[in-house]
């Protein structure tokens, strides 16, 4: 039994792993899926930096209304 296995195990395989041309075309795919990630990361970004500035300036807002209502009631 052992050696059959290992005949089965060292005997070449009929068909390839993987073909030269399926593993170029796979490339390629990943290659406009990572360009596709890069452009959907600065878009991710850009409006993360947008609404950074609209929480900074909510912020500064609120600080100026709190202080008007503070020195009214002074």
């Amino acid at each position: 039994m052992i050696r059959k296995f290992i005949k089965w195990f060292i005997t070449p395989s009929p068909k390839p792993i993987v073909e030269e041309f399926d593993l170029y075309a796979k490339i390629v795919e990943l290659e406009n899926r990572i360009a596709d990630l890069e452009c959907e990361n600065v878009g991710t970004s850009n409006c993360l930096y947008e609404l950074s500035n609209h929480i900074e300036a909510v912020d500064a807002r609120i600080d100026i209304l709190s202080v008007e209502t503070f020195t009214r009631n002074v």
